[in-house]
């Protein structure tokens, strides 16, 4: 094999690992991660295969079912959602596929992806209070339990995403954020005695439950992959015994 095929494999690989990390810390379920690495390599002409585990990644290509000419290791981040990445990765991967884009332009790509955004600070807590208002609703709460409930959650993330700022481990962050929402309803019930106060009370942390993690747990168990799947099936209980830690807290100190 020539110096220059070998260079543009350990190119291929190196950017092909970027994708698949990408994508997993951001919320990728394994299948996903693994069929658009598959996609993008085999429009250069190579096969891929991808180990996921939940903090690393190995990857090694070949081409025309010979030995495998790279082999290598990526470390993984714990995840932060961010699905405009996830999607706009996807799309690039369509774009390698239908218009044969070089090496160089997929890593341009990804260094635009990797500037992608959350959505202003401010939609993202107003909406997701209005969330915990409306689940607040569907236990039948009233307009005032509703208001506590949109304040509660509106705090509690706003702690967690300060939290996560400076560093906090997740676990910490969410239990923490669990103990601030439901001690500002439960202190709320207690100034403005309401007879059903416990509506915002178990509405105020459903923005903490792990909903991703636990949906990408049961996709990537019923996929086959058993030690991902079950890695982030425990992740995703550890943050649902911590939210539950921080509710229980809050219910020992108003008495619920």
């Amino acid at each position: 094999m020539c110096t220059t095929e070998i260079t543009d494999v350990k190119e291929l690989g190196e950017t092909l690992l970027d994708v698949a990390a990408f994508l997993m810390n951001n919320g990728a379920s394994s299948n996903r991660v693994r069929l658009t690495v598959s996609r993008i390599s085999e429009a250069f002409g190579y096969q891929s295969n991808l180990l996921i585990l939940n903090t690393a990644l190995t990857l090694s290509l070949n081409k025309g079912g010979e030995e495998n000419i790279y082999n290598s290791l990526r470390r993984t981040m714990p995840p932060i959602v961010n699905f405009r990445i996830v999607s706009a990765i996807s799309r690039l991967s369509w774009s390698v596929e239908d218009k044969k884009l070089s090496i160089n332009h997929i890593n341009e790509e990804l260094i635009r992806i990797g500037k992608l955004e959350h959505y202003p600070r401010i939609v993202t807590l107003s909406l997701v209070a209005l969330a915990g208002a409306s689940f607040c609703r569907i236990f039948d709460g009233g307009i005032f339990e509703m208001g506590v409930a949109f304040v509660a959650t509106f705090v509690g993330l706003f702690v967690r995403q300060e939290l996560t700022k400076r560093g906090s481990m997740l676990y910490f962050s969410v239990f923490f954020a669990a103990f601030v929402s439901s001690f500002i309803a439960g202190m709320t019930g207690r100034i403005f005695p309401f007879e059903h106060i416990e509506h915002a009370f178990a509405a105020s942390v459903l923005f903490l439950i792990p909903g991703v993690p636990l949906i990408n747990a049961v996709s990537d168990l019923l996929d086959g992959n058993i030690l991902t799947g079950f890695a982030r099936g425990v992740h995703g209980m550890i943050i649902g015994f911590s939210i539950s830690f921080g509710m229980f807290l809050s219910t020992i100190i108003f008495g619920f």
